[in-house]
């Protein structure tokens, strides 16, 4: 299986596309718009996968499984690169924090891992 993943503009790291929602947006239309504005491409969103918190920066991010539903990879003034990656090249590419959220998310179990990190590393495990 394979994984949209974006160059960020800001500091040159691969990652999921993500972002904040806004004020008065479903988060569903939030994960469609975001990932549309980062990457070209329109997906459906199949359910959640995970939550992680970023203890240092107090940040808690919800992700989501989606398929593909049309568009065509595009860059962004946010990404510098869209490439859909397998999971070997999203563990190299990526830091822990962000490789195990696109691991988590193509595993076939429902229930959503939970889990904190530093930013770059895991500190815990809880539902793993």
């Amino acid at each position: 299986m394979l994984c949209a993943s974006i160059r960020r503009a800001d500091n040159g790291r691969w990652e999921p596309p993500g972002g904040v929602l806004e004020r008065d947006e479903a988060i569903e239309e939030g994960v469609r718009r975001e990932l549309y504005e980062e990457t070209g491409i329109e997906a459906h969103v199949e359910r959640l996968t995970g939550v992680y918190k970023n203890m240092t920066m107090g940040v808690v991010a919800l992700v989501f499984r989606c398929s593909p539903a049309g568009g065509h990879e595009q860059l962004s003034d946010e990404s510098t690169a869209v490439a859909w990656l397998t999971p070997d090249e999203v563990m190299a590419r990526m830091s822990e924090a962000y490789s195990v959220r696109i691991t988590d998310a193509l595993t076939d179990d429902q229930a959503p891992r939970v889990r904190t990190h530093d930013g770059r590393k895991l500190t815990n495990r809880v539902g793993s």
